[in-house]
């Protein structure tokens, strides 16, 4: 069935605008019909979308869905319609789940729950190291045929130089990303705050060193190998320099900032609220602002939220003993686009661009763009509507978050997937 919205405003990926016009797309192949004037466009059903603005489904290269072996934090569907209620018609779920995602096994049965699950797209990302040990390299290629989208340790870097070099060697051969959580662990040594943020809060403290030490011998074996660098969750003014000077040497590497780290920085953390840890910790002001920079210009090539659920009991540990994270999938639109797009820091092009099109060329991925043909990866968003950010309002499990409370402008209205819809405000939440 062919389905017309009518009234509303249309993303031009062209223009780097909004476009008076209608979209129609079709229910059984998935794809895109036709985009313009109304009249033009036949279709079996048609809606008013008045008021409402029409963008490409947002695509999260970065999260945690806990599932399998950690669902008292996450499940596959609640982490999968938390995704689709923020908007993201696609994400990639990181491999520190029990067991890690380094068996082809595990690779297919999250692919084969997700797809039944009929919520957002799920891309397992699995281990670069056999279970994130650090030991031992996966099978790459068993598992990239198997679904896996790339391959991290996230959660933890690969502390060998020469095994990483071994791991970066493969993945360039046959063509995958190797997407780093970049921190040398003899510098942070498990610290839980920026340096002034631990000394005001008396904990302990992890060195920006850690994340940029890593991120520059990354970088140099990249180029030395020719693989795919991906730099997860870039957070100092120093990583973001690095990843500067690396796409400026030709090398292939690309590179996401969270918002959190782009709208928060340690001198925001006025209590031992554990809601506020996150690894890489909240940086400087000038480290924010640093990395602010670096998304305007590009060189920060996408939007990833790290999206982080843990039991509000682990939270309750505080600063030292409770695990680092936070969630982000129902709040990353209306944050960015609040704390970003209306203060005038950069234009909506390029939050669409970081959120939508550029995750999916980057990453080989359908969807992005809004034309004829493409996949029906929309997302239906009120852009004037305000609403205050409610955690027992969340489809997710977590409530760990520390924007509650916070007042944001951009609701998301209705998600659509391969032409069919997989959220509408008010559902109910999945069992």
């Amino acid at each position: 069935m062919r389905i017309r919205w009518d009234g509303g405003r249309v993303w031009d990926s062209g223009l780097g605008d909004f476009m008076e016009a209608s979209v129609a797309f079709d229910t059984e192949t998935g794809e895109i019909v036709a985009v313009g004037h109304p009249s033009a466009i036949r279709a079996e059903e048609v809606r008013s979308i008045r008021g409402l603005c029409v963008l490409p489904g947002f695509v999260d290269v970065h999260v945690h869905l806990r599932d399998p072996g950690l669902t008292h934090k996450e499940t596959l569907a609640s982490g999968l319609q938390a995704a689709a209620a923020g908007g993201f018609t696609q994400v990639a779920c990181m491999p520190n789940t029990k067991p890690p995602i380094a068996r082809v096994e595990i690779v297919e049965d999250i692919i084969r729950r997700g797809e039944a699950i009929g919520k957002a797209e799920v891309h397992p990302i699995a281990c670069l190291t056999v279970d994130q040990e650090g030991e031992a390299l996966t099978d790459y290629q068993a598992l990239a045929k198997a679904g896996a989208l790339g391959f991290s340790d996230d959660g933890r870097g690969v502390q060998d130089g020469g095994l990483m070099r071994e791991a970066l060697t493969k993945l360039a051969a046959l063509g995958e990303p190797a997407m780093i959580h970049a921190e040398d662990e003899s510098i942070s040594r498990g610290g839980a705050l920026h340096e002034q943020a631990a000394a005001r809060l008396g904990t302990t403290a992890q060195p920006g060193s850690a994340e940029a030490a890593m991120i520059a011998r990354d970088i140099l074996l990249a180029e030395e190998t020719g693989a795919h660098l991906h730099v997860c969750h870039v957070s100092r003014e120093a990583s973001a320099a690095l990843v500067r000077f690396g796409k400026r040497r030709g090398i292939r590497v690309t590179a996401e900032v969270t918002p959190h780290h782009l709208l928060l920085s340690e001198r925001d953390i006025q209590s031992a609220d554990a809601n506020w840890k996150v690894n890489p910790p909240l940086a400087s002001e000038e480290d924010r602002r640093a990395c602010l920079a670096a998304f305007a210009d590009g060189t920060l090539d996408v939007i990833a939220t790290d999206h982080a659920p843990h039991h509000p009991d682990e939270k309750a540990k505080g600063m030292d003993e409770a695990p680092f994270g936070m969630v982000g999938l129902e709040t990353a639109f209306a944050l960015l686009y609040t704390g970003l797009v209306r203060e005038g820091h950069v234009p909506m092009r390029r939050l669409v661009e970081a959120m939508s099109e550029r995750p999916c060329r980057l990453f080989g991925l359908e969807g992005g763009q809004i034309r004829p043909g493409a996949r029906a990866d929309l997302v239906l968003v009120d852009l004037g509507r305000r609403w205050t950010i409610d955690p027992g309002a969340f489809y997710t499990k977590g409530r760990n978050t520390p924007f509650a409370g916070q007042s944001v402008v951009g609701k998301v209205i209705e998600t659509i997937r391969a032409g069919r819809a997989i959220f509408r405000e008010g559902e109910e939440r999945l069992s």
